[in-house]
């Protein structure tokens, strides 16, 4: 099915941050409300067409700062050969790590991520950190790189300058389309978050991801954002019932509506 258009109509919602005086959330309730779920192994294309058993794993992942790279050396201490299809070139003299332009990152071997397991991997195919979380009883966002396990949620600042001289900072959370890779996403073959394909969770991203959402946001943060997100909901119900207003795609993801009329054309 084809992309939605990068530049939808979108229902934004701010509100002060409970937990930290001076910030204010900036919430895409379009996106956060969608239906889109991760689809690896049940459809992903991956984002190239020669590498759709990868995933979105296959330049690699930068780590944000000195605790990700931390976290994730932590982890890796704890895989053994069987979880880690790359062990022994992991532990190799060029180790699991490598520098791009000056930034240090997870080494990309045979084509992808080294910890990135292939189909017919005893231990299953995709990411050895991800399934080592599952394996131990952890959530997979706390074991894996940041910018992974926030894939295709985006968190970005900005700091807000107001007429009396006064400033906040505001802390967005949003989609993570294709120009959240920088420009060179625009040549992904394919990409899931505006794709109906992917569009097909059987909850919404704010309670599928509660987990990543709660890390970004904070416990306080996050729960105010459920009021919101579920008062949209309401509203996007009431908008769906015979004889209501036109339901605007700011409302519902069109990914989503799209993905529903797919669903309904196959009964």
């Amino acid at each position: 099915m084809t992309e939605t258009p990068l530049d939808i109509p979108r229902t934004w919602v701010e509100f002060e941050n409970p937990a930290e005086t001076g910030e204010r959330f900036r919430c895409d309730l379009t996106w956060l409300t969608s239906s889109w779920t991760c689809i690896f192994g049940s459809g992903c294309r991956g984002i190239y067409a020669d590498a759709p058993d990868t995933g979105c794993c296959t330049l690699g992942a930068h780590f944000s700062d000195k605790d990700d790279l931390r976290n994730v050396k932590r982890v890796v201490a704890e895989l053994g050969p069987d979880e880690w299809q790359y062990y022994d070139e992991g532990h190799s003299k060029k180790g699991w790590r490598e520098k791009e332009d000056g930034e240090t990152k997870t080494r990309v071997v045979d084509g992808a991520c080294i910890f990135h397991n292939r189909p017919g991997f005893p231990a299953g195919s995709g990411c050895a950190l991800h399934q080592h979380a599952l394996l131990v009883g952890e959530e997979p966002h706390t074991m894996k790189p940041d910018v992974c396990w926030q894939l295709p949620i985006r968190r970005t600042y900005r700091t807000v300058e107001l007429p009396d001289d006064t400033s906040y900072l505001e802390v967005s959370i949003g989609e993570y389309d294709r120009r959240g890779w920088g420009p060179g996403g625009h040549d992904l073959d394919w990409y899931c978050s505006g794709n109906p394909e992917a569009h097909v969770g059987a909850q919404p991203v704010f309670r599928s991801n509660e987990g990543e959402l709660r890390h970004l946001m904070g416990d306080a943060g996050y729960e105010v954002l459920v009021e919101h997100c579920e008062a949209h909901l309401e509203q996007a119900k009431a908008a769906r019932r015979p004889g209501g207003r036109k339901l605007l795609p700011l409302l519902v993801h069109p990914a989503t509506l799209a993905a529903e009329k797919q669903n309904r054309r196959k009964r």
